[in-house]
């Protein structure tokens, strides 16, 4: 395609059935969590908290992961992506949204006792009760609610404030041009990706790990990192793929797609191996304190284990494997929508072990019902904020590289 047949100030118009849709599913969502905790008993209330938490937290990932895609091209000096960099963008700027949400679905949790009943309930740190927790007490400096709830506002706090510098920068770069806007947001993202790097980990153990606050997994953090990433890089896939089947950026060629399935495809088999490593060093070791986890798994989640490395290793890793599948547009739009069903199973099998009780798990409408809202929901405030600006970065520094990019 021609730069000349570019129009640089082409923007999405957010309306008519996608927007109908994506406000119904928020409703049948609201609905969903409604009747977890009106029609149910106190297994139905943590199971509804617990999908709360899943949908939560993998809104708050992909949109933290979308941020780490614009810093990662701005560190790398990337070219081929300059074209694409306002779909991430839109994903950057819902984060603070999805950071409130999360907060307060934690919070809530924390105070009804329906979510980290493991280290949060009466007792567990006092050596004169009968519910005293020896391993919980020596971990109560760092698991205590004003300090966990502390660290998650914090990094939610920082990662979001660097989302909405990113997209400020690109917007004034759209104003002014030149190169000083590009420049504040490399330095930025230098910045971003330490306090990233280190913070991550921390933030996967608080929200996930400590679930189950017995067991531990230093790998853990990486695993998550790993699910986050991929999550994202195929949320971006689909959402570029939709908006060139509705007649949008038609500068996005097969190379861009090729360039997106190859990070799928990567990452796919990054987070296999973080999982497979986890998995064989306590299965090698045999600690009754580590293999508990895995226990609960095989023993009351065995089918979702599986489909979990069904989805997020055979499927990508088979499917991308193929050069013409990375650059075909129907084929890397089913692998990223398995990939991100996949990623929603590997939450499950996270989550719901550490806050339902044994026996008592579930799949029905609630976790339909809760999934499709927080889909309504990513849907309508992604979209909305693409809607904003044009749909192209048309002052970035490297943006002639992007619209001439070919593999």
């Amino acid at each position: 395609m021609g730069t000349h047949n570019i129009n640089f100030s082409e923007q999405f118009e957010f309306t008519g059935k996608v927007k109908t849709l994506s406000i119904v599913g928020i409703v049948i969502g609201i609905a969903a969590v409604l009747f977890g905790f009106l029609a149910g008993d106190k297994v139905m209330h943590e199971r509804t908290f617990a999908n709360l938490l899943l949908m939560a937290y993998y809104f708050a990932c992909v949109c933290m992961s979308g941020t780490f895609f614009l810093a990662v091209q701005y560190v790398a000096q990337a070219g081929w992506s300059a074209s694409i960099l306002r779909v991430p963008q839109a994903m950057a700027k819902t984060l603070p949204i999805a950071a409130v949400i999360l907060v307060v679905v934690i919070s809530a949790g924390l105070y009804t006792h329906n979510l980290y009943h493991h280290w949060h309930a009466d007792g567990l740190t006092d050596p004169k009760s009968a519910n005293y927790d020896s391993i919980i007490a020596g971990k109560s400096v760092f698991l205590n609610v004003p300090f966990f709830l502390g660290r998650q506002v914090v990094f939610l706090g920082i990662y979001s404030i660097f989302s909405i510098m990113f997209v400020k920068f690109s917007y004034n770069e759209d104003l002014a041009g030149g190169l000083n806007s590009y420049r504040k947001s490399f330095k930025n993202a230098c910045i971003f990706l330490v306090i990233y790097g280190f913070t991550t980990p921390i933030f996967a153990f608080d929200t996930v790990m400590s679930l189950e606050a017995h067991w531990f997994s230093t790998m853990f953090g990486w695993y998550n990192f790993a699910a986050m990433w991929v999550s994202s890089l195929a949320t971006i896939a689909i959402i570029l793929i939709l908006l060139r089947r509705a007649g949008y950026m038609q500068w996005v060629n097969n190379s861009h797609l090729h360039n997106l399935g190859q990070f799928i495809f990567g990452f796919s088999i990054f987070w296999t191996y973080v999982w497979f490593a986890q998995f064989l060093l306590i299965y090698y070791a045999n600690m009754p304190e580590e293999t508990v986890y895995f226990y609960k798994r095989f023993e009351y989640y065995k089918f979702w284990f599986f489909l979990n490395l069904a989805m997020n290793f055979l499927a990508p890793v088979l499917l991308l494997m193929d050069r013409d599948n990375k650059r075909t547009d129907a084929k890397l739009l089913f692998v990223s929508i398995v990939v991100l069903l996949g990623h929603w199973v590997d939450y499950y099998q996270m989550i719901m072990p550490g806050a339902v009780e044994e026996g008592h798990n579930g799949f029905g409408i609630i976790e339909i019902g809760t999934a499709i809202g927080f889909v309504g929901l990513f849907t309508f405030t992604v979209l909305t904020s693409l809607s904003k600006k044009p749909l192209i970065a048309k002052n970035h520094p490297l943006l002639q590289e992007s619209l001439h990019h070919q593999l």
